[in-house]
């Protein structure tokens, strides 16, 4: 029987299984940097407009038609100018974190690529561009995931271990995620604070969740200072970890290049980080970490979550 997604409003209702986090510790964070610029829609790659998502101007002025010169230079940014402030922010506080790699972009960032390589950051495919999977067809949703699989061992030298659509997948991509073999896990899913397992045409696959509530998308409408998003994600942190001393979570940060590579917003990040540090029982870890901690203390039990 082919896989079917099914929604579940109860998860692991009232008692939450314990994660066993390395040393005790009360939350595992995971910072995710999504690289997405050079492979949004474009003239230059057939879509006849210039995406604007996620830039200084969602919704207003661009140019709906033809080339946005303006949306090019944001995106732009993010790869010139944005990558390399994030990446010393990180290093230079010797943290971890993850990468949702889109192929094609880091196929125009040769640099970029080979530092992510010598890092040691882990990357989670993020696609084979930044488009919408579920208007993709079955057919163009496969080579999708099938070049862009290809296209990450080149750049950054080993295939890809998790996988993340652009906000939403199709009904297809799970399933077709699992026929093309070698994911550990998706994060396709905002549903929960700790990993589970589905059952996917017979096997079991994690799926560990992603947050666009911790996220710096926030500075597309909802906050508009590092200030107030560094106090918005600091709350979340700080109510996750005193709820850990009982039932310990995971937590997601997503960052943008274009948005929180800007120097007013990094000076939030950077105090976030350094609130963060400031905490004894916190394990900031890479996605691929938590995935294979959980896969060791939770294994797959034969079936589902609530199958």
């Amino acid at each position: 029987m082919t896989y079917q997604v099914k929604r579940d409003f109860i998860g692991y209702g009232a008692n939450p299984p314990d994660p066993r986090w390395p040393g005790g510790a009360r939350v595992a964070v995971n910072f995710v940097m999504n690289y997405e610029e050079g492979s949004e829609p474009s003239v230059q790659d057939g879509e006849g407009y210039s995406e604007h998502g996620l830039t200084e101007a969602p919704g207003i002025a661009h140019i709906p038609k033809g080339r946005d010169l303006a949306a090019e230079g944001m995106f732009e940014y993010g790869s010139r100018v944005g990558f390399w402030r994030l990446m010393r922010l990180f290093q230079e506080r010797g943290l971890p974190m993850t990468v949702f790699g889109c192929a094609l972009a880091l196929e125009r960032n040769p640099e970029a690529a080979a530092a992510i390589r010598e890092s040691g950051f882990d990357v989670c495919c993020h696609g084979w561009r930044w488009v919408k999977h579920y208007e993709l067809s079955e057919a163009e949703e496969r080579e999708h995931i099938r070049r862009a699989v290809a296209s990450l061992e080149r750049t950054v030298g080993h295939r890809p271990d998790g996988w993340y659509c652009r906000y939403g997948p199709s009904e297809n991509t799970r399933r077709l995620v699992v026929e093309e073999g070698g994911f550990l896990y998706d994060s396709d899913s905002y549903a929960d604070e700790l990993p589970w397992w589905v059952t996917v045409e017979g096997k079991g696959h994690l799926v560990v969740p992603y947050s666009l509530t911790n996220n710096d998308g926030k500075y597309a409408g909802a906050v508009g200072t590092s200030e107030q998003w560094f106090s918005f994600v600091r709350d979340a942190f700080d109510t996750l970890y005193a709820e850990g001393a009982r039932t310990p979570k995971m937590m997601s940060v997503g960052l943008h290049m274009r948005l929180i590579g800007h120097p007013a917003r990094a000076a939030g990040l950077a105090r976030l980080l350094d609130h963060i540090q400031r905490h004894q029982d916190v394990w900031i870890t890479r996605r691929i970490d938590i995935a294979r901690h959980w896969v060791r203390q939770h294994p797959y039990p034969g079936r589902g979550l609530n199958e």
